[in-house]
């Protein structure tokens, strides 16, 4: 890893990442999670302050530490512990259905094998749970929906 990748992009992410819009989606989406919390894509914590009572737990998986180090502060005031997990999205290393809540901010883009990542998160969500998902794009139907529905549309 170069120089410009180790200390460079991380504050420009966290810094792009900050802006009115984003914040504004982060409100509408997180407080939706509950029990057992699962963030892919955790970087530099930017979630963690919309994490409402309902959260017991919370780890957050990212590969790159980078980010995670830009986080202290912000876990620190967060409302429910938190855990750093260093590990890609395709490898979750979780037990089967021991999550309640995986959320996902802005992350498909930066992972290598999405099919196989999206295989893991529904590997590791209990029968019921939700997958809170926010990306860049526009989706036919912009709600926030759980996995169950996803798997069982009405």
């Amino acid at each position: 890893m170069n120089l410009y990748e180790r200390y460079v992009l991380p504050r420009l992410i966290d810094l792009a990442m900050r802006t009115k819009a984003t914040q504004a989606e982060r409100a509408r989406a997180i407080p939706l999670a509950a029990g057992t919390v699962l963030e892919v894509g955790i970087g530099s914590g930017l979630n963690l302050p919309f994490y409402g009572s309902a959260v017991e737990r919370h780890y957050g998986v990212d590969p790159r530490r980078e980010l995670w180090t830009l986080a202290r502060k912000r876990i620190e005031r967060a409302p429910c512990p938190v855990e750093f997990i260093q590990a890609s999205a395709e490898r979750i290393p979780m037990g089967d259905g021991s999550i309640d809540t995986v959320v996902m901010t802005w992350t498909l883009c930066s992972i290598p094998d999405v099919g196989r990542a999206l295989l893991e998160m529904k590997r590791v969500l209990k029968p019921g749970g939700q997958l809170i998902v926010i990306e860049h794009g526009l989706a036919p139907d912009p709600r926030i929906v759980t996995w169950q529905e996803r798997l069982n549309p009405a």
